[in-house]
């Protein structure tokens, strides 16, 4: 577990890592979908 110092730096960590994610994941089935239809 981690200690009670580290614990703003984890919540920082990991609200960043969800906010990319969110943007991420859309943008991603874009391609995929602009490359399926590329090759179809």
């Amino acid at each position: 577990m981690a200690s009670g110092n580290d614990m703003k730096a984890h919540n920082s960590t990991y609200t960043s890592f969800l906010g990319m994610l969110k943007w991420a994941i859309p943008v991603l089935a874009v391609i995929t979908a602009v490359v399926i239809a590329l090759i179809s």
